[in-house]
């Protein structure tokens, strides 16, 4: 499965990045080892959005807290970057993308990422993944 994640990132052009104890949703529990991942700068803290394309190096689920019945799921993972993105992908390119049952790549990253703001890792669509692709020279 391929990944992405919204996340604060201090070095844009990082060759690799640490996230500890993100939340996931729609799947993004699942992330392992050698997955891939595309990389969003989150804009809550001043980043551009999608940045770079990269690989898991690991991801280690957090432990959940006793006591407390409802946890999102949250992992920590490292990720070495495998490409930077070419050209800007974030909230403004998204934002006309609203009707949610369109079916199109553009409206799932808008859907997951921005109809709530929280950061977080998330399962991808082959169709978004394709999309995705896009705004990369491989």
């Amino acid at each position: 499965m391929t990944f992405a994640i919204k996340a604060e990132v201090s070095d844009l052009r990082a060759k690799a990045f640490t996230f500890r104890a993100q939340k996931t949703m729609y799947g993004g529990k699942r992330v392992a080892a050698g997955d891939t991942i595309f990389v969003f700068a989150s804009e809550n803290e001043g980043g551009p959005g999608l940045i770079a394309s990269g690989v898991v190096t690991s991801a280690i689920p957090t432990p959940r807290k006793p006591g407390i019945a409802r946890q999102t799921p949250r992992v920590s993972i490292t990720v070495k970057r495998t490409a930077l993105a070419k050209r800007r992908l974030g909230r403004s390119e998204l934002k006309a993308f609203s009707d949610w049952h369109d079916g199109r790549p553009e409206t799932e990253l808008n859907f997951k990422y921005y109809r709530q703001a929280t950061n977080k890792i998330v399962g991808l669509s082959e169709e978004a993944v394709a999309f995705l692709r896009g705004y990369f020279h491989h």
